[in-house]
């Protein structure tokens, strides 16, 4: 969610935190901020509502010197994204910046009122700034009054401290969100991920759970949740910042899913033998073959990544699977029959609500396989075995390729289980294998809907409510549709079984509504045509997404057809995630909506 940037360096703070602070604009924010400790030691700070360039324009009319400062990308949750609520929040000589929720701030803001100390914001950030002063103000030095602090905050949260009167001082602390510091030479840096510090360095250290660290330009003193000294491994990464450029599109979204093809690809050539007769992927002791379920549990996107995998594990692995909303799973306290493995999906590996209900899991005794991009966030290092997806920055906010890569290393995992079971014989083990080598090619041809489904995409972004209907495996790319659309275009949009259309949904059908059908001829293809009758006898107009042999079957009273190349149906989840997307970005391109940074959301989640 929010972005947090810090830099004690050699130069002026200020451009290179702005800098900095638009590689995190893809986590979604509404204003932004920046303080520096400039030569005399004074603490200054320059804060805007909106985009960063506002605060750009600002800082042209309002210079803010100083080589050392931090800086902050804010989305709202205590207070509204006015210039009052923006970070970093100052309280005497302590400015702050945090990601985060100060879950007891009420009660702290209670004591300090009782010192006399008021706050100038509805936000509980504000309030970690006005602790910490009052313990400088009973004199303790900044680093005993952030450890005094600390002790009394409950919730979550990545800190990053700023004082009056020390230039070569920055202290950082993490607690459920993710911080990173970066090394230079003769300069540090602090950042809510790598990304953000691509350009400045490529060595990171990842602060763990708990972690707090005192930096200065000689380097950072880590200190664990018991105060004691802790050896974080400095790590090399290497990000090629043209992955994280928009790279000749137009907008993000659009360059990350023309990427599928090569980023699925990875997939399958990190977790298949070079030949792709066999899955080379090793499960550090996790055995298929002696697991009786499965609990798949994630949020938004991922969470429909895992619904397709429940399809897939039970029809070709005869594995059941419990499948929840990450936010719902460990409230409701679900028992785990022996021999359950938990698998927790997430793009960002962040993401409160998973991270939460993996400790919840593994409180509960059972193993646990992470599904994620970021191998070496929080997610992937607290499960027993974390899995890479491989699909490289994704900046939009709107997740696409991300998507294609966790189901295609889901596909994976399906065919390794299938095998380990013996739920298939070698025959029905070398035809999934065989489909799952051509996703690459049939992503690609896929692409090539563009112009057809610009044209749908123009018509829809005019409606106020669509429908998007899918049978079986199909179902959940229905559900992705919808919010595709939701997300990006703001139009009301849902997904059904076509089964259940005439259960309720047929009611909202008329002139007025689009319904979007993905639907391959396959075993239900029957079906699901007699559903388009009953939508098209009462007006509705269909958008058939399907192949070229559907289309001719369903006849000519279809509004509009989106001819897609045939594939096996093992993988047609994956190849017609392709169009679903291609429409919700057209439409919102159409409607001139933020198609990288809608409104109201973030990429990364990390607050519950």
């Amino acid at each position: 969610m929010c972005g947090i940037v810090g830099i004690l360096g050699e130069h002026e703070a200020a451009p290179a935190i702005v800098e900095a602070l638009k590689r995190l604009e893809y986590r979604g924010y509404d204003s932004a901020g920046i303080a520096t400790v400039n030569a005399a030691g004074a603490l200054h700070r320059r804060r805007a509502v909106g985009k960063l360039v506002n605060l750009s324009d600002r800082l042209v009319h309002e210079p803010l010197p100083g080589l050392a400062g931090i800086g902050h990308t804010r989305w709202a949750t205590h207070g509204a994204p006015n210039e009052a609520n923006a970070h970093p929040h100052r309280a005497g000589g302590v400015a702050v910046v945090h990601n985060g929720i100060i879950e007891n701030f009420h009660a702290l803001r209670d004591e300090l009122a009782a010192r006399g100390m008021a706050p100038e914001s509805d936000t509980d950030t504000e309030t970690v700034a006005m602790l910490t002063q009052s313990f400088l103000d009973d004199g303790l030095a900044p680093v005993e009054a952030v450890r005094a602090t600390l002790s009394r905050l409950e919730g979550a949260f990545a800190l990053l401290f700023l004082f009056e009167g020390e230039r070569d001082l920055m202290i950082a602390a993490r607690k459920g969100s993710p911080l990173a510091i970066g090394h230079g030479e003769g300069e540090m840096y602090v950042g809510s991920d790598a990304i953000a510090l691509a350009p400045l360095t490529s060595r990171i250290t990842y602060l763990e759970e708990g972690d707090w660290a005192v930096i200065t330009r000689a380097g950072a003193t880590i200190y664990n949740a018991e105060g004691a000294l802790a050896n974080r491994a400095e790590r090399r990464i290497q990000m090629d910042a043209a992955r994280i450029e928009k790279g000749g599109h137009r907008h993000f979204m659009m360059k990350e899913i023309a990427e599928q093809p090569t980023v699925v690809g990875k997939v399958l050539d990190a977790y298949l033998t070079p030949e792709g007769d066999a899955v080379a992927l090793d499960l550090e002791g996790i055995d298929f073959a002696s697991i009786q379920r499965l609990s798949i549990v994630a949020c938004g996107t991922a969470y429909y990544a895992g619904l397709v995998a429940k399809y897939w594990f039970e029809r070709y692995a005869r594995l059941p699977v419990d499948i929840d909303v990450a936010s719902e799973f460990r409230y409701r306290e679900p028992p785990f029959p022996e021999g359950t493995l938990g698998v927790f999906v997430s793009q960002s590996g962040e993401t409160a609500d998973t991270l939460a209900a993996l400790r919840f899991a593994t409180g509960e005794g059972i193993r646990t396989l992470a599904l994620v991009n970021v191998p070496e966030s929080s997610i992937a290092r607290e499960a027993d075995v974390a899995v890479q997806i491989h699909a490289g920055p994704e900046i939009a906010v709107a997740s696409t390729k991300a998507f294609t890569c966790q189901l295609a290393t889901f596909a994976v995992l399906v065919v390794k289980a299938a095998q380990a079971r013996g739920a298939l014989d070698a025959g029905g083990v070398a035809e999934l294998l065989a489909a799952l080598r051509k996703l690459p090619g049939l992503l690609s041809h896929a692409l090539a809907v563009d112009d057809a489904i610009r044209t749908a995409a123009e018509a829809i972004a005019e409606s106020h409510d669509v429908l998007f209907l899918g049978r079986g495996q199909m179902f959940p790319l229905a559900l992705e549709g919808a919010l595709k659309l939701k997300e990006i275009s703001y139009l009301h949009a849902e997904g059904y079984p076509s089964g259940e259309l005439k259960h309720g949904p047929i009611a909202l059908v008329d002139k007025a509504t689009p319904v979007v059908v993905l639907a391959p001829h396959d075993g239900l293809f029957e079906k699901t045509v007699s559903n388009m009758q009953e939508v098209m006898a009462r007006g509705g107009r269909v958008l058939l997404i399907s192949d070229a042999r559907a289309i001719a079957q369903a006849g000519d009273e279809v509004w509009q057809a989106i001819t897609m190349p045939d594939a096996p149906e093992f993988i047609q989840p994956v190849l017609y995630a392709v169009p679903a997307q291609l429409l919700a970005y057209h439409a919102a391109v159409a409607k001139g909506t933020d198609v990288d940074q809608p409104r109201n959301l973030a990429k990364s989640v990390t607050v519950e």
